[in-house]
């Protein structure tokens, strides 16, 4: 499918391991420590075995705070990243850092400047989090006045009792906690009510949405399509349903989908900057407005849906349009205005991997305008098949015609088991293990690789009933910092779901039995855009029209 929430996480080899088992250290930052960890100081030479002595050197001997840094200038993964590069390659103090707010934020930054740095693999989510619940209580038994810098920050060390597992606090102690307290819960309650009326504009601005794309349809203001001869009914169905709202907004709250594009994108920004990249089936214009932040010099986009007028108004209202060019066409019939691009991206995958055919178009555009060597995003795809014995759902969806109040109606078992169901399998119905049945490599692939047969072996894991043949895919991002997402059932739900074919009857497995098969696909001889699916298991053998 075509087209486009959460803070990306660049922590690229491990995740910080934050320990919340008590101690009688009385040394809260060691809850961020890590085993086997050497951070150095951002200002100086020393290194210390973990994030929380550090914390604690930066700010009793630098004079700051980083967590509070971090809040003050709205720090996200991404240019607490870039910050640290900035830090290090211009070797600048604690008082210097203060004074050049935002210096940082510029795409060279998220290039490291030492090897392996530590603070690049810290999650400051989890940073701030403790910082927020913990205060840094020193290594100073007693201090009777907060030591004031001349930036007037006050650091305030308490002293504190630990004694058989209590914790006595002091009375000025105790008293500023709670004024703490009562200022969160009024920022809570402030927090709450910017939250209330946020969600009623996006009601209010999905709702004018809508009315404007009902107007433009009813009064067909918007310009007609341009069609091939061949397949032009089908196009025009197809593209229809890209130009609605609800289809956009599934898939760009598609975590999995969206993130994994930006992710690829952004943490590879240094094979993509100043590079002309092609966004084919751009749709809102998503992905290329990730590839402008990667440091692309010129992103050209195009789509055949009407969605683009609103992908033209979205990349102006984010002040990308010196930047993306947007086209409307098909891909084959429109002149780019250049003879060829470096990278192609292009989020191209229907159900069961294939349906829909737009993968047609990703191999014209790398056939016409790829330059040797240039990047295809993705590059791989997998699909892949496991076997179900959700028998529940066979008993609901197949062998409920059998008695429908008190007629027979098993002539109708044959249509609906004709028919792919597009759902959410849960892993614990799962009954065999999974099969490769076809890896496509993008940069090889011509439009035939829909049309193949490969044979299968799944081996059962659990005795009972084989129900379906559930159907997948992976896709793979091949770059120096590689990203890879699953559609199967084993993996976090997309809007593709996963491809259900069922059984017309369910056959009996036993663990550790070997179900050879074979899967054969081709393109529907009426709908270019069409799957048929033929299985063959066993003495079984049943066709399947993805349609």
């Amino acid at each position: 499918m075509t087209e486009n929430n959460v803070v990306p996480d660049l922590l690229l080899d491990s995740k910080m391991d934050v320990n919340r088992e008590s101690d009688d250290s009385g040394d809260d930052w060691d809850e961020l420590d890590e085993d086997n960890c050497q951070v150095t100081c951002l200002f100086c030479q020393t290194e210390f075995k973990s994030y929380g002595e550090t914390m604690k050197h930066l700010k009793l001997d630098h004079f700051f705070d980083l967590s509070q840094f971090i809040r003050d200038n709205a720090l996200d993964d991404y240019s607490f990243r870039k910050f640290i590069n900035f830090v290090r390659r211009n070797n600048l103090s604690s008082d210097e850092v203060s004074s050049r707010k935002n210096d940082w934020d510029s795409n060279e930054y998220l290039t490291p400047v030492i090897q392996d740095d530590a603070w690049l693999m810290l999650d400051i989510a989890e940073l701030v989090e403790d910082c927020v619940k913990y205060r840094i209580i020193n290594d100073i038994e007693e201090v009777e006045e907060p030591y004031v810098h001349d930036d007037k920050k006050k650091l305030t060390c308490y002293p504190v009792n630990s004694e058989n597992g209590c914790v006595t606090l002091s009375e000025k102690h105790f008293v500023e906690l709670q004024k703490t307290i009562q200022t969160l819960n009024a920022q809570l309650e402030q927090r709450e009510t910017a939250c209330g009326l946020a969600k009623q504009q996006i009601d209010e601005m999905q709702s004018k949405v809508q009315n404007i794309i009902s107007e433009n349809e009813n009064n067909d203001i918007l310009p007609k399509r341009r069609m091939n001869e061949e397949g032009a009914i089908d196009d025009e169905g197809y593209f229809n349903t890209y130009s609605h709202f609800a289809i956009h907004h599934e898939m760009l709250t598609d975590r999995v989908r969206t993130e994994s594009y930006r992710d690829a994108l952004l943490t590879n920004s240094h094979s993509f900057n100043g590079c002309i990249m092609l966004d084919v089936g751009c749709g809102t214009g998503i992905l290329s407005m990730f590839a402008a932040k990667s440091g692309c010099k010129k992103i050209i986009s195009v789509d055949q849906s009407d969605v683009i007028y609103h992908a033209m108004d979205i990349v102006r209202e984010n002040n990308l349009d010196n930047i993306i060019e947007l086209k409307k066409g098909r891909l084959e019939n429109i002149d780019l205005g250049v003879d060829k691009v470096d990278a192609i991206v292009s989020e191209w995958m229907g159900y069961f991997l294939l349906f829909e055919g737009m993968l047609d178009t990703v191999i014209y555009a790398r056939d016409n305008y790829l330059i040797p060597g240039g990047k295809l995003l993705p590059n791989r795809c997998t699909l892949s098949i496991v076997g179900s014995g959700d028998t529940k759902r066979y008993i609901d969806l197949v062998d409920y015609w059998s008695n429908v109040y008190g007629f027979k109606m098993s002539c109708m078992k044959a249509k609906v088991v004709k028919e792919p169901s597009i759902e959410v399998c849960s892993a614990i119905d799962i009954v065999t293990n999974v099969s490769l049945i076809q890896d496509f490599d993008l940069y090889t692939v011509d439009t035939n690789c829909v049309n193949f047969t490969s044979p299968f072996e799944l081996v059962v894991k659990k005795t009972g009933s084989l129900t379906a043949i559930v159907g997948y895919f992976d896709v793979f991002f091949d770059l120096d910092n590689p990203i890879h997402f699953s559609t199967g059932p084993h993996a976090q739900p997309t809007h593709w779901k996963q491809t259900v074919f069922s059984l017309s009857e369910p056959i009996s497995i036993t663990e550790g039995e070997i179900i050879n098969g074979k899967l054969i696909c081709s393109r529907h001889p009426k709908d270019i855009r069409a799957l048929v699916i033929t299985l063959q298991i066993k003495n079984h053998r049943q066709v399947y029209y993805l349609d």
